[in-house]
């Protein structure tokens, strides 16, 4: 008797490291397909489209200006305050969104990631890509706060990339465990609103962070998005705001790490998703 075997098909990722850092380029088509698939899905049948990235991060910094500035007096540093608070609303609304899409990134995507093999590390990165550029749309108000206060940044501005680079870094690291997190723990759906909600309030977007007694500050600066979001000030707002360098560094150190622990928690748990999905 003469038994017929079907060939079989095996999709799996290079068993060494550099593979699939490769593979991540080879697929990145993939990658630019995803970030504008979910740019398209975001904004689709909205009446004023993209310009949402733009109404929320300004309304919420009406808000803050009233209450933190007319209402509570604190002090600005000598700027208008809208752009003291606006020039912290954008990293923070950009981290705060990137956590919120990157969290549930691998669930929306399940039917994919059970089907064929590419490296799963491009689907939570697409996201932050996504916020990104509603990070990039969102940075016109700012041009515009500054032409309507006449507020012309100093050399500093020439920097801003680097703290761009920084906030990447924050909201890729973070994501990669939230996002890795969700797939065996669905409880984090619920966790991240209240990270981002609770987030906003201890880290000094309506408020500089040196109304903080020295003796706290470094304390302080342990929430990662401190240093992030004093260096945007620091870059944008030239003369008129100092750098808190230990406290700064100190931020910085925690994005690395939560950084590079992302990753390899991340490429950890990487090929359980599928089943778990």
């Amino acid at each position: 008797m003469i038994q017929s075997t079907k060939p079989e098909l095996v999709i799996e990722a290079g068993r060494a490291e550099r593979q699939y850092w490769k593979d991540l380029w080879r697929y990145r088509e993939l990658l630019y397909f995803l970030a504008w698939r979910d740019i398209l899905v975001r904004y689709k049948q909205t009446a004023i489209g993209i310009a949402w990235a733009l109404i929320r991060p300004f309304l919420t910094m009406l808000v803050f200006s009233v209450v933190f500035g007319a209402l509570a007096k604190l002090p600005s540093g000598g700027v208008p305050y809208p752009i003291l608070v606006y020039s912290a609303m954008l990293p923070w609304q950009f981290f705060a969104n990137a956590l919120s899409e990157c969290s549930n990134s691998l669930i929306g995507n399940a039917n994919l990631l059970s089907k064929v093999y590419f490296p799963r590390l491009i689907v939570p990165l697409s996201s932050v890509i996504v916020s990104f550029v509603d990070f990039l749309v969102a940075g016109m108000v700012l041009l515009g706060l500054m032409a309507w206060y006449n507020f012309v940044p100093s050399w500093r501005i020439v920097t801003l990339p680097l703290f761009i680079a920084i906030a990447f870094a924050a909201s890729m690291g973070t994501g990669l465990w939230l996002a890795a997190l969700n797939v065996k723990y669905r409880d984090f759906r619920y966790i991240v609103p209240f990270i981002v909600q609770f987030g906003t309030y201890i880290s000094p977007v309506g408020f500089q962070s040196n109304i903080v007694p020295e003796k706290w500050r470094l304390l302080y600066s342990l929430n990662p998005m401190v240093g992030v979001i004093d260096g945007f000030r620091w870059a944008i707002l030239g003369g008129n705001f100092s750098l808190y360098i230990p406290g700064f560094l100190l931020s910085l150190a925690l994005v690395v790490l939560v950084l590079l622990t992302g990753i390899w928690y991340f490429r950890k748990v990487e090929r359980t998703f599928a089943d778990v999905i």
